[in-house]
């Protein structure tokens, strides 16, 4: 059976000297939403997340990440995939760094990497309506790309339901912004593109009473990490990758 070491990839690594603008650069425009920070002896010292790193907006900084660093989700090579994602569950993070006996960083899991794998060799109780989340944050057609960074900021999540009318129009993702160079824009506040002009319109949803599998295989087949959750019409509710994996048996 697979393990962590198998499923390892090389992520970005900071020392605790690096500046936050160094941090915020990496993860305005990569696919991470967490960067590992490591000590005097390169051991482990925990991460910076998304929320914090955008936070800063100053274009030079001395400030170091050192005084945002948070204890991170680690787990060494051998460990099964299902303990790292429980890691990650605990500190609510998407990704795990993979560490030696000395706790230096040999490299990181992400948690899309090992939901395919975990669902399908893992029975899933419940349904979605019992596990998603009832706080919607939500976006408008007409919001600006400043007005959805922001919100992404605000709350480190990764993408927002578009409502118009209250009505499901679209979904807007922090990859629709990074591929789009929408992040760039947004942070120089020159762009005059909105949400509506970069959201995606064919919204994959969920039936909030639908079992926990279903949500699971469509995040799977779409490559997403949320889902709008639906009771016909209504948006009652988003579920993610989080959600789904607290209702393993």
């Amino acid at each position: 059976m697979k393990t962590a070491q198998d499923f390892m990839i090389e992520i970005p690594v900071l020392t605790f000297h690096d500046g936050i603008t160094k941090a915020r650069q990496i993860l305005r425009d990569d696919r991470f939403r967490e960067v590992y920070v490591t000590g005097a002896r390169k051991d482990l010292l925990g991460y910076v997340d998304i929320t914090d790193a955008l936070r800063v907006t100053a274009t030079k900084s001395n400030v170091t990440v050192e005084g945002f660093v948070k204890d991170a989700a680690s787990a060494v090579p051998e460990a099964s995939i299902e303990s790292v994602a429980k890691v990650m569950r605990e500190f609510c993070t998407d990704s795990a760094a993979i560490i030696d006996g000395n706790r230096h960083i040999l490299g990181g899991l992400l948690l899309s990497d090992l939901f395919p794998v975990i669902i399908s060799r893992n029975e899933l109780s419940g349904r979605v309506s019992t596990h998603m989340s009832k706080q919607i944050r939500a976006a408008d057609p007409a919001d600006s790309l400043q007005q959805v960074y922001a919100k992404i900021v605000d709350t480190g999540f990764t993408a927002f339901p578009v409502i118009k009318k209250k009505r499901l129009v679209g979904l807007i993702s922090r990859r629709d912004l990074i591929r789009s160079g929408g992040v760039r824009s947004a942070v120089a506040q020159n762009s005059t593109k909105t949400v509506g002009d970069l959201m995606t319109q064919e919204v994959v949803t969920v039936s909030c009473g639908a079992p926990l599998s279903d949500a699971a295989r469509r995040m799977v087949d779409n490559d997403v990490s949320r889902l709008p959750v639906v009771d016909g019409e209504a948006l009652v509710g988003i579920i993610d990758r989080h959600d789904v994996l607290n209702g393993l048996s």
